[in-house]
This record gives structure tokens, sequence and C-alpha cells, in this order.
């Protein structure tokens, strides 16, 4: 059966969170005069990104709330365990404000989403919470390219879960099969959608990731370079791109 919704990723694959979040960060420690614990900026940089993708695992696996990973990215990046949560927020809302001036779409994204917008119905579905994605496609302007915005913390349920996925198809009222989702990350989007039925599009710009999710039990993973390709991983005839360079 062909393709009829297309379930998004946002961070890193809508948005460039990996750029803004640096940017964001940089500003934030010159203005927190933090850097002479560094030997350099990007020294600082690796430090707290390591520290996210820690506390990030510990929300997805369930083992503490948004709020919660926040706050503890904060005191495990001071090191100072005794902040409170009201200090630790503070910290982390002054960082939201240097984060949020660098917020960019991909500038592959609003020609995909016009392509493919007659042809398919989209949503998005991602691990962070309704509050924070909501936000910030409405500020990225985007907001209105999708029916449904689904999110972990109010799901229950994480990417690469099945449920995740199976949830956001129950809300489209679709079968996985007639459902793709494009996402950058090879095991918690590719893989993860892969197992759970839907059409799985790996986006990995930048040929980033050496190897990949391959094939998970006959369920194909597409990967692509750029959303240029989609619409030809999606059996779309279009003009839009070049044809599609799965490997």
């Amino acid at each position: 059966m062909a393709i009829r919704a297309v379930l998004w990723d946002v961070d890193d694959t809508l948005f460039d969170y990996t750029t803004a979040d640096r940017s964001g960060m940089r500003a934030h420690l010159v203005a927190e005069r933090l850097l002479d614990g560094y030997g350099s900026v990007e020294e600082a940089l690796a430090h707290w990104r390591r520290i996210t993708d820690a506390q990030w695992a510990r929300f997805s696996a369930g083992e503490v709330s948004f709020e919660g990973q926040r706050r503890d990215r904060v005191r495990v990046f001071l090191g100072r365990p005794e902040l409170t949560d009201a200090e630790a927020d503070a910290w982390f809302e002054r960082y939201l404000g240097h984060y949020e001036t660098a917020w960019a779409l991909f500038p592959d994204v609003l020609p995909a989403l016009d392509v493919l917008a007659a042809g398919y119905r989209h949503a998005v579905l991602s691990n962070s919470s309704l509050h924070v994605q909501e936000r910030k496609l409405r500020v990225l302007g985007v907001r209105d390219r999708f029916e449904a915005v689904l999110c972990a913390a109010e799901l229950g349920v994480s990417k690469p879960e099945a449920g995740a996925f199976h949830a956001a198809c129950e809300a489209l009222a679709l079968a996985p099969h007639q459902v793709a989702y494009v996402g950058d990350h090879p095991e918690i989007d590719a893989r993860g959608a892969a197992e759970a039925g839907l059409l799985s599009v790996w986006i990995d710009r930048g040929g980033v990731h050496t190897g990949g999710p391959g094939d998970t039990g006959g369920a194909a993973v597409r990967r692509i370079a750029s959303l240029a390709e989609l619409p030809a991983a999606l059996r779309v005839d279009t003009r839009f791109g070049a044809p599609s360079t799965f490997r």
C-alpha cells in the first residue's frame, strides 16, 4: 500500500539543533564567565554535549522527567549537585536565551515540505516535550505544516520503542506500513521506525555516520543525504532534487 503520511523528527532533521546548541552554549559560557576551567571553547562544548546525551538517555529510559534531565545537565556540567531546582532552572533559562537566537531550519526543509504538501499528510513525532516542540515549530514558522505534534513526554513512551511510532500512526488513523518516518539518528529514528513497521528514511546529512542500521529483519532503512532525495524515497515522481542515492 502507498505511503499516505510522513512523520518527522524535529531536532537535527527539520531544525538545526546541533548548530544552535553549540552557538548558544558558546555565548552562554562567555556570559557566565565559565571558560577559564577549560582548555578551549571546543573542550567545554564537548563536555556539555556528553552530559546532554547522557541525561537525555536517562529521560528516554523513563528514569527522570523532562524538567529533571535539564536540571541534572546543569548540576553535572557545573559540578554543583547542591543546586536547587530553581537555581538550575534559572541557569538553563539563561542558556535558552542564547540558544534560541540561533534557531534555524535546515535549508532543504521548506523546499521538501512544499513539494510533498499535496501528496502526503504530515505530523511530528519527537522525543522531547509538546510545549518545547510546539513553540519551536511556531517560532520557525512551520507549525501549520503538521496536523499533529506528538512527543515522548506526553505519550509516556520514547523512540526507538515501537509504541511511540504506533501511537503516532494511531493518531493519524493509519497503519504503520502507510506511514514513513524521517529522522537523523541511525538507531533511535531509523532502526526504531523500521522495526515498528514504518517506511524508515534516515537523513544522514554530510555522511557523518560510518555504517548505519542497514537492514532490520527485512525492513530496509532508506538512507538519504538531503531532503531533496526524500520524494524519491517515498516513490514520488517529481522534478525536485536529484535521484535518491540510497546506500
